[in-house]
């Protein structure tokens, strides 16, 4: 049954009902997709997108169940299906991959679920299911201030791929674009909105390009730069090409632009597992705050969906910058 909030009333289950569809004898959950309903009815107070969540939620958890034959929940059925939404983070998303805040939205849901089922006599298996904690720092490093910079002033730019190498780092370290993003864009991405130049983007997971990226006058000259030492070029032609023997001329695909970057970077002495692409991105972000961009601003030239994930290099700047250490050694040299 897919949940839409416009048919939440199409089923109506009596209370009784309901309780005769989830209970045992021994007062444990018999998995049944009609509580649903009942279930979103009960969340008084809540608005449409959450209870649409919560039903999501749910319904994952339902789903686990049936695919493994679990007509009665038990505790270990819990614990399992926690396992089981771990085990996803982090994997690709064709893959079925989850990001830690997925698996907390079905966390909460599960505990929502059983919070309704609680009141109507059953046993709460959920009570003390936790939400995953994530992480206040990257696993990859930005770069500092003096490494970018050296890192663009030692491209060569009176060669052609010595000038695309200069766009392709100056777009990376001032708009913070993921490299699939660069991948997938057009020479007719580039375009003017009011007196700004911007690139129209395809955004991780989205399937059409229905965001842009500003660009400043040094990243859209070193565009317009590079982009000139190419013939004949069209809308349609991608915006990074190959300059190899093997792929010359093609699209410029993601393990390209990373093995680009890494040679690019070793160049200047930086061979560091945590200094990578990605890196790239970390420091766009952080130079924006560093630079006096509000956290808004910041979140708006990353592209977050939530303000938490920009917060997280707000926290670690603050961290880097406070005096905390020198706090304990004047304490005990006092």
């Amino acid at each position: 049954m897919d949940y839409a909030l416009t048919n939440l009333n199409s089923r109506e289950l009596s209370t009784l009902e309901a309780i005769k569809n989830a209970v045992v004898n021994d007062n444990k959950f018999l998995v049944n997709e009609a509580i649903l309903e009942d279930f979103i009815k009960d969340l008084r107070g809540k608005t449409d997108a959450t209870k649409e969540s919560y039903y999501k939620g749910a319904k994952n958890f339902i789903n686990f169940c049936e695919a493994r034959g679990i007509q009665e929940v038990e505790e270990r059925d819990i614990t399992n299906y926690y396992n089981y939404l771990i085990s996803r983070i982090g994997k690709p998303k064709k893959e079925d991959g989850l990001t830690i805040n997925s698996v907390n939205m079905f966390l909460t849901s599960l505990r929502k679920l059983y919070k309704y089922l609680e009141k109507k006599g059953i046993k709460n298996l959920a009570s003390n299911l936790e939400s995953v904690k994530s992480t206040r720092n990257h696993k990859k490093d930005p770069l500092t201030k003096t490494q970018a910079l050296e890192l663009l002033r030692s491209q060569d730019r009176e060669t052609v791929e010595g000038k695309r190498n200069y766009a392709l780092l100056t777009l990376l370290l001032h708009t913070g674009l993921r490299t699939i993003e660069i991948e997938r864009a057009n020479v007719g991405d580039l375009r003017t909105k009011g007196s700004k130049q911007v690139l129209e983007v395809q955004g991780k997971g989205h399937k059409e390009k229905d965001d842009y990226v500003k660009l400043s006058p040094v990243v859209y000259e070193a565009l317009l730069d590079y982009l000139a030492t190419r013939k004949d070029v069209n809308p349609n032609d991608p915006l990074f090409i190959s300059y190899s023997n093997r792929t010359k001329e093609s699209r410029l695909k993601t393990r390209s632009i990373r093995e680009i970057v890494k040679g690019c970077l070793e160049e200047i002495g930086v061979n560091s597992p945590r200094i990578t692409t990605h890196s790239l991105r970390h420091s766009a972000i952080t130079f924006s705050i560093l630079g006096g961009a509000t956290l808004q601003e910041a979140q708006s030239l990353a592209r977050h969906e939530n303000i938490n994930t920009t917060l997280i290099y707000a926290h670690n700047l603050d961290k880097l910058n406070s005096n905390y250490e020198e706090a304990v050694d004047n304490f005990l040299e006092a």
